[in-house]
């Protein structure tokens, strides 16, 4: 696993990497004004308990808060969509890391950054995690580093040879970085894609700087309508919607519920998306 970056290492960042930085920095202040910052997301977690409960839930469906629209020829989608129980702390649910999760990038340095994208096309997306330790009334987790991968918008990752495509070599749409003071990591990135027997998700594994091994692997999944929205824009248009899961109940993965791992998606295509999730982690 690699090593946290002190300040000096920081420092000596490229030009291109301070870029991101300062970019990462303007989505932190749009953040703040959507009140998604991670000291909030704590404040909103502690007000509810604490809970060691790994159950996904009883239904594979999405629930949804606050309002939702979507353009049937995929024009724009605004408000915002989510899962789960708000105000919990809840234990994130183990899942598969899956046939790419290309773990020989754990010990490359380069994989730690904000942007993920290496010049792919999309619908832009922030990324944001709140790491609560469910054993310490939801309190946040400051001595953790996130790796994080998904597909491109066509369904391909990176670094391997499989259908369709061979990307052996290639890195984009993966990135490490370590959590902040609130707990809160941000990756800059595009919605996810799709590909045969799956619907949209994201990889994540949680390490903590005490352990080379993962404290938890888990996948995001993302509201089925602001999804059709994305899909039906003229990026996506090729490949389509999804036509081999029709929805959560019929993947493999998440079948059984998406309770605590349904991010909470808002924005536009116009503007792009920010979605954001709680992990809640025992230490």
């Amino acid at each position: 696993m690699h090593q946290k970056l002190d300040t000096a290492e920081k420092n000596k960042l490229p030009e291109s990497d301070k870029t991101v930085q300062e970019k990462t920095l303007n989505r932190r202040q749009m953040l703040s004004a959507l009140g998604l910052t991670g000291a909030a997301m704590v404040a909103a977690c502690s007000n509810g308990g604490s809970s060691g409960n790994t159950s996904k839930g009883n239904s594979g469906g999405s629930s949804s808060s606050g309002s939702s629209s979507s353009s049937s020829s995929g024009g724009s989608s605004s408000g915002s969509s989510s899962g789960g129980t708000p105000g919990t702390c809840t234990l994130i649910p183990e899942e598969t890391e899956g046939p790419y999760p290309l773990t020989a990038v754990l010990s490359n340095s380069a994989m730690v950054r904000s942007d993920i994208t290496e010049g792919k096309t999309g619908a832009p997306l922030t990324l944001v995690l709140n790491l609560v330790d469910v054993n310490n009334d939801c309190a946040p987790i400051t001595d953790a580093s996130v790796y994080i991968w998904h597909c491109d918008k066509d369904g391909v990752y990176s670094g391997y040879s499989q259908p369709g495509a061979d990307t052996r070599g290639e890195t984009f749409c993966r990135g490490i970085q370590d959590v902040d003071g609130d707990g809160m990591v941000l990756f800059e990135t595009i919605y996810p894609g799709w590909y045969t027997g799956r619907i949209t998700h994201i990889h994540f594994r949680v390490f903590l700087f005490s352990s080379s091994t993962a404290t938890a692997t888990s996948q995001i999944a993302f509201p089925e309508e602001i999804t059709q929205v994305v899909y039906a824009s003229a990026l996506y248009a090729e490949h389509g919607q999804n036509s081999s899961v029709s929805g959560f109940s019929s993947d493999n993965v998440f079948s059984d519920g998406v309770s605590y791992q349904l991010a909470e998606v808002r924005g536009d295509l116009e503007n792009g998306y920010v979605a954001t999730l709680q992990v809640g982690i025992a230490i």
